[in-house]
């Protein structure tokens, strides 16, 4: 078996440019990658995977989303309509309480794919569909 040299890509950080706020950069459309950490929303999403979020995308019912529930606090969960028609964040994991929210700004992605950090193979899709 031939082993490969490894390559050696230097990693230089980008001027940002002029009139940008300093922090994020992200315009809101941007593609992100996060990883799951701990357990509030298994067993569909476990600690490792890691999740493909459009930003800025429209959430529906249902959607998975990252919300920002506080000053730079954000929290992964999925979106569903309340008793009262309002909003609030659910975990699958019942052990974890639900988190009302006041309207859909605080939303900041929604989920698109979900990939098994050990496995290429085991890619899933959450896109909206449309209603019937």
């Amino acid at each position: 078996m031939q082993t490969r040299k490894p390559i050696d890509i230097p990693v230089i950080s980008a001027d940002m440019p002029t009139g940008e706020p300093a922090g994020s950069n992200c315009d809101g459309k941007e593609i992100v990658a996060l990883m799951v950490l701990g357990d509030s929303m298994a067993p569909e999403f476990t600690e490792g995977e890691i999740l493909v979020i459009q930003m800025g995308a429209p959430a529906t019912e249902g959607s998975y989303v990252i919300a920002e529930v506080a000053k730079e606090d954000f929290i992964f969960r999925q979106l569903r309509r309340d008793d009262n028609g309002g909003w609030r964040l659910v975990a699958l994991n019942w052990a974890y309480p639900d988190t009302p929210l006041s309207g859909l700004e605080s939303i900041k992605g929604v989920v698109t794919h979900k990939r098994n950090a050990r496995s290429r193979k085991s890619v899933k899709s959450y896109v909206p569909q449309a209603p019937d």
